[in-house]
């Protein structure tokens, strides 16, 4: 059994990798987000919604290209910037992707939000990979 999860393992290794450090990303932007409206910035606020909301998101899509970068994708790309760049416009694209089914799915089609949200997150998820996998991170022959 073990030997058998373990061969799963390396021949997916790149795809655990890259979940596992989904839920260190999302924990993190959790995290950031809780701490700001639990201490310093009141969530009742529209403007200060917003600031937490988008500061979690800044420090969590930070984490997470270093991470993809050493951990997952193990890039030697030395134009840091350029790949910092396109890792954050893909992110911002699924970013937009993610709001764009949620305001269809929910605000048009009236379905529920929660269920909707969860299939999001795995479209998103997916495409995350498949753009840092492609274009991001993309190997140089």
């Amino acid at each position: 059994m073990v030997n058998k999860i373990k061969s799963i393992y390396l021949r997916n290794k790149e795809i655990v990798v890259y979940l596992i450090v989904g839920v260190m990303t999302t924990i993190i932007s959790l995290g950031v987000y809780y701490a700001l409206v639990l201490t310093i910035l009141n969530p009742n606020n529209a403007v200060q919604l917003q600031i937490a909301n988008v500061t979690s998101w800044v420090v969590a899509v930070t984490f997470a290209y270093f991470a993809n970068r050493k951990f997952v994708f193990k890039s030697k790309n030395k134009n840091m910037l350029k790949e910092g760049f396109k890792f954050c416009s893909s992110r911002i694209f699924t970013l937009l992707v993610d709001m764009l089914i949620m305001f269809v799915l929910v605000t048009i089609l009236n379905l529920n939000d929660k269920l909707v949200k969860i299939i999001v997150q795995v479209v998103v998820t997916v495409l995350n990979y498949i753009l840092s996998k492609f274009i991001v991170f993309k190997k140089v022959k």
